[in-house]
């Protein structure tokens, strides 16, 4: 039995964790290196770190933050933000990331995708998809959910599992933040419609939220900020809960 992963995310602005709602009203919460040795002392799976701004001089401390966090945790950890080429990738792959995630850039030029996976291996290539729903239809957003495209959530995330991504992340930027959990129906279709592992984000607010979208919502991995960043769930209390409610997780 594959067990099911808990996975804290670390947004990143130069240097500092912070966590905003809808990606809106930032907040300074932390050290990226020490709250990622902590998650990893306390059983994270695996951590995400996200660099939301990604300016010139953000992609450069974020690359000199990477080496820092791989010399610290041994935990898996995937990076992403503002990696638009595959030296993009390169660069952080080689600092000591396990894997990078790809989001806008991916959006602008799919190929990115290809080039990455061909070089690397599917199994280090994640596609973040942000998206909201409008009129009953799921529209992939772009730039931190600034910016709204044609693409559609569930025929981008099977074209991104043909390119070569190992790894689906959905965001949903209805319920980012907000801690009135996940959109687990989405979850559920997209879990019906991939072989690749879906990784849930964007909601959770409870035990209950991350149980209702590992169970019912069948995706493989849950990925929460908030309720770690603010202590309102530790890592060994949700995982004991998972598995009273027969979620098979690693202890």
């Amino acid at each position: 039995m594959v067990a099911k992963r808990i996975i804290p995310c670390l947004d990143v602005k130069d240097g500092s964790v912070v966590k905003g709602i809808n990606f809106e009203g930032l907040r300074e919460v932390g050290d990226a290196v020490e709250m990622g040795a902590r998650y990893s002392a306390e059983g994270a799976d695996e951590l995400v770190y996200l660099d939301i701004s990604a300016s010139r001089e953000g992609r450069s401390t974020f690359t000199e933050l990477v080496e820092k966090i791989a010399a610290r945790i041994d935990i898996p950890f995937t990076v992403g933000g503002g990696i638009a080429s595959l030296d993009d990738a390169a660069r952080l792959l080689d600092r000591g990331a396990d894997k990078i995630s790809v989001n806008s850039a991916a959006i602008a030029r799919p190929t990115l995708i290809d080039e990455i996976a061909a070089r690397y291996g599917s199994q280090f290539v994640v596609c973040a998809i942000d998206a909201k729903c409008i009129e009953g239809r799921w529209r992939v957003t772009t730039h931190g959910g600034t910016r709204l495209t044609d693409r559609e959530l569930f025929s981008w995330a099977k074209e991104a599992r043909d390119r070569g991504a190992g790894e689906i992340l959905f965001t949903s930027m209805d319920h980012d933040g907000t801690r009135a959990g996940y959109a687990c129906e989405q979850y559920a279709t997209l879990s019906d419609l991939l072989d690749i592992p879906v990784i849930a984000s964007g909601g959770a607010g409870s035990i209950a939220d991350i149980v209702q979208v590992l169970g019912p919502g069948r995706a493989d991995a849950a990925l929460a900020a908030s309720i770690f960043h603010y202590g309102q769930i530790s890592i060994p209390e949700l995982k004991q809960a998972l598995r009273q409610e027969n979620i098979f997780v690693r202890l």
